[in-house]
């Protein structure tokens, strides 16, 4: 489910594995994978993250293992589970706390989510700082209106900003209910 939320947001999954090929075609057939890099050593993975990078991709790795953490490092942005090495876990950027790897998607629409808000309120500051400071200059306000504006327009920003957290827990919500089933389901088959 998690790799389908990726793909259906833009973003292409490449898995990279010390694993050899045959391992990795089965387990990228049935996650839906398309493009797998099996056999590498760590210093493999890095040097396929370095390649993407240098194409101008931005690198998002997840890894869990020992031998993960220097891609991890290399890696535009790294997230790892909260059961993955140490090492690994202080080389990342993030870390989820869950065991499915719903976080991953979570995680990229909140930051793209954030990303926008962010663009947002310099726009508003822009925009506020265009119009009421020639005015204050101007002297056509007095220095009380000018101090209730400026903590008006700074309201403004933090309400907009505080949108990120209605999202964020809405999304979390509705992975949690997605992950409710399959954790079930694995139940189940056990």
């Amino acid at each position: 489910a998690a790799i389908e939320r990726l793909k259906d947001a833009g973003v292409s999954v490449r898995m990279l594995s010390g694993d050899t090929a045959a391992a990795c075609g089965e387990v990228s057939k049935m996650l839906g994978i398309d493009d797998f890099v099996p056999c590498l050593l760590p210093s493999g993975k890095v040097e396929c993250i370095e390649t993407l990078a240098r194409e101008g991709l931005r690198v998002l790795m997840v890894g869990d293992g020992l031998n993960d953490t220097p891609a991890l490092s290399a890696a535009h942005v790294s997230i790892a589970p909260a059961t993955a090495a140490d090492i690994g876990r202080n080389a990342a950027d993030f870390v989820f706390l869950r065991e499915s790897l719903a976080a991953v998607p979570l995680a990229l629409d909140v930051s793209r989510k954030a990303g926008s808000l962010i663009r947002q309120n310099i726009a508003i500051a822009i925009v506020y700082n265009a119009v009421a400071v020639p005015i204050a200059i101007l002297g056509h306000v007095t220095p009380l209106i000018a101090a209730v504006a400026m903590s008006a327009s700074s309201l403004l920003v933090i309400g907009n900003a505080m949108r990120l957290q209605g999202f964020a827990t809405c999304a979390s919500s509705a992975i949690a209910r997605q992950d409710r089933p399959a954790r079930a389901g694995a139940l189940a088959k056990s």
